[in-house]
């Protein structure tokens, strides 16, 4: 899965981690798996904070005007992504 830029960084991972990446990897590079997780887990973070905007947003009260403000927080936060 080639991109358009990489750069090289050095992290720390566990024994574990590294020995599970190693058997997970399969014809990819260790490398390629590793940043296939971390897409998959940004992602995962990304639908967690969506859905807690939501919960927020349908718990308010309609007529309540902090619900108002949240619902208008939240129309700046998903236009600001756009």
């Amino acid at each position: 899965m080639p991109t358009a830029a990489k750069a090289t960084k050095t992290f720390s991972l566990d024994r574990e981690i590294l020995a599970e990446i190693k058997r997970t990897k399969g014809t990819q590079s260790e490398s390629e798996r590793v940043n296939h997780l971390l897409k998959r887990a940004l992602a995962v973070e990304k639908r967690a904070a969506l859905e807690r905007e939501v919960a927020g947003f349908f718990a308010a009260d309609p007529d309540d005007r902090a619900a108002r403000r949240a619902f208008q927080a939240a129309t700046i936060t998903v236009l600001s992504r756009e």
